[in-house]
């Protein structure tokens, strides 16, 4: 059987990649083609996002498929784009991008929320959005922007999340995907539509809210002159695969039909939830909170986002400022060979979020609380893992109350479930078998979702199926005889987290 050749572009915090998914049957294989740096800009006043560098840099991805593609005489047939979700850009009449895209973690965001949360209060918005607070939400950006740019505003057109502007100059088409808005705070999740009497409240223009597209729709062929200066067909076909990265890897969840399951987008953020038919917008889903996204077929990944890999990440950086340099294996060997359940932090605190200075925030914290103040570098990212694991058992307790259901099952993906550590780590701390794989989940849900949208494969269970027979799990269960440490470091953590 003839081959086709979906790319995806799959756009992270840190790095983006052009990945060829190869699907022949209900088979798929993976090949990553172009890798590169994505970081934020810092500008006067704030962080944001370099749009021009990643277009370039997707255009080289672009090239370098269609010449694999051509070496293997197989048609590239599809491209789509996944990114972080939240942020956007404004763009004008004719398309064009009116100032670089800020990023989430832009600090002017927190006085933003603090001042909708006041005039509208908590549990109204929650009823409204279902959409866990978090400052960085489409919401809190936009109302930001409004007060130190309201100009910017005034010139605007549409609204386009960041993945939806790249689709925009692959294929000319303005248009909004479904699971990308359902991160912004500005969606009902009841109708999978804009909230436009939330958006009127809050002093925001509803007609930036352009079109709302499902995941799998084909927006168009390539621009021709995007497909002459990559060397692709001008019959290459731009699809939407679920545009925000988290729902592309759990659409890739290769979970059996039959199990009671839910899963966890392990990354620079931690995300741990399951799949449910219609939002859940209890006051104890705020409380916990959780948040209600998007999913294929109109579903709903109630879910709750947990600060994941980032205090490795950011330990990892400040040892490299200070003359020593680890790869993420190195750190967690070193981690390994730690004590175990000696310190730990709740990464969820306002403290940890921000980038710099990690290191001297986690040795702060541990002081502050009468800890062992944890000096190597093992001893850090143990902390750091040891506590991540916690946060994750207590995350799937509040699940499983606010559902009244017990998962078996829990599915690990992403690019974090390549830490083997912190996996075995998570298998004890919650008590279930812990199923990883795939580790390219994001990418591998996007290129299904285009094949999807092209017709190759019907709907979510047919791309499941393609995933379990093309990626070999593993499986981690827990050591029942540490359950004691463990029940006793929870206590430990929750008493931690409510000082």
């Amino acid at each position: 059987m003839t081959a086709r050749i979906h790319v995806a572009i799959d756009l992270g915090a840190e790095s983006g990649r052009a990945i060829a998914g190869e699907l022949a049957g209900d088979h798929l294989e993976l090949t990553e083609l172009h890798r590169f740096p994505n970081r934020t800009v810092a500008v006067p006043g704030g962080l944001t996002w370099d749009v021009g560098v990643l277009w370039q840099e997707i255009e080289t991805g672009l090239g370098k498929a269609g010449a694999w593609a051509r070496e293997r005489n197989a048609p590239v047939v599809s491209v789509g784009v996944d990114t972080w979700g939240v942020d956007y850009g404004l763009v004008d009449a004719r398309g064009e991008l009116l100032a670089a895209p800020r990023a989430y973690r832009d600090p002017r965001n927190e006085k933003a929320m603090a001042k909708v949360v006041a005039e509208l209060g908590e549990e109204a918005l929650y009823a409204a959005t279902g959409n866990q607070r978090m400052p960085f939400n489409t919401l809190f950006q936009l109302v930001a922007q409004r007060d130190a740019e309201p100009e910017l505003l005034r010139r605007a057109h549409r609204l386009l999340f960041v993945p939806d502007l790249l689709h925009a100059r692959l294929s000319g088409r303005t248009v909004v995907e479904a699971t990308i808005a359902s991160t912004s705070q500005l969606l009902d999740p009841r109708t999978g539509t804009w909230h436009k009497g939330l958006v009127e409240r809050c002093g925001l223009r509803t007609d930036l809210l352009g079109e709302i597209v499902a995941p799998g729709t084909v927006l168009g062929p390539l621009l021709p002159a995007v497909a002459d200066r990559t060397g692709l067909e001008r019959s290459v076909q731009v699809v939407a695969p679920a545009a925000h990265d988290t729902a592309s890897a759990v659409a890739a969840v290769p979970a059996e039909p039959w199990a009671d399951w839910c899963y966890l987008s392990s990354g620079t953020w931690s995300l741990l939830g399951a799949e449910i038919d219609r939002p859940c917008l209890t006051e104890a889903a705020r409380r916990a909170p959780f948040t209600n996204e998007g999913a294929l077929h109109g579903r709903i990944r109630f879910l709750k986002i947990i600060c994941g890999l980032w205090l490795v990440q950011e330990t990892r950086r400040q040892l490299e400022q200070q003359g020593e340099a680890y790869d993420y294996p190195a750190l967690q060997a070193l981690a390994a060979a730690a004590p175990p359940l000696v310190t730990l932090v709740d990464g969820s605190q306002g403290e940890f979020m921000t980038p710099g200075a990690m290191i001297d925030k986690i040795r702060a914290f541990a002081a502050r609380t009468g800890q062992p103040v944890p000096g190597d570098p093992g001893a850090l990212v143990r902390c750091c893992l040891d506590s991540l694991a916690l946060a994750y058992r207590r995350t799937l307790a509040q699940l499983e109350q606010i559902l009244g259901r017990r998962f078996a099952v829990l599915h690990v993906v992403g690019g974090g479930a390549q830490n083997a550590l912190l996996n075995q780590l998570t298998a004890d701390a919650t008590g279930r078998k812990v199923v990883v794989g795939p580790f390219e989940a994001t990418a591998a849900g996007n290129v299904l979702v285009q094949a999807m949208g092209l017709g190759a494969l019907r709907d979510q269970a047919d791309i499941r199926a393609v995933a379990r027979a093309s990626f070999a799990p593993q499986v981690f269960t827990p050591r029942l005889e540490d359950g004691a440490r463990w029940d006793e470091a929870f206590a430990r953590f929750c008493a931690l987290s409510a000082g």
